[in-house]
């Protein structure tokens, strides 16, 4: 049976720069890597807000992006 080891955790922050001609939202993302594997959404969450408050951007989305290694 195969396994999945995972490998690595990324935090990916997506905000919204402003809009075009059409009024749709224009976004820009930022991702941090070396995110501990372990940490919670809700660690996730604040270290999100932590981060947007730094910034003079809306937080639009925040995305957790794991990889893992497939083992047959």
């Amino acid at each position: 049976m195969a396994q999945a080891l995972l490998e690595g955790t990324k935090l990916r922050l997506h905000f919204e720069i402003g809009m075009d001609e059409d009024g749709a939202p224009i976004l820009r993302a930022k991702t941090f890597s070396n995110v501990n594997k372990d940490a919670t959404v809700d660690q996730l969450s604040q270290a999100a807000q932590a981060i947007t408050v730094l910034s003079k951007d809306t937080l639009n989305k925040v995305e957790r992006n794991d990889s893992s290694e497939i083992i047959a």
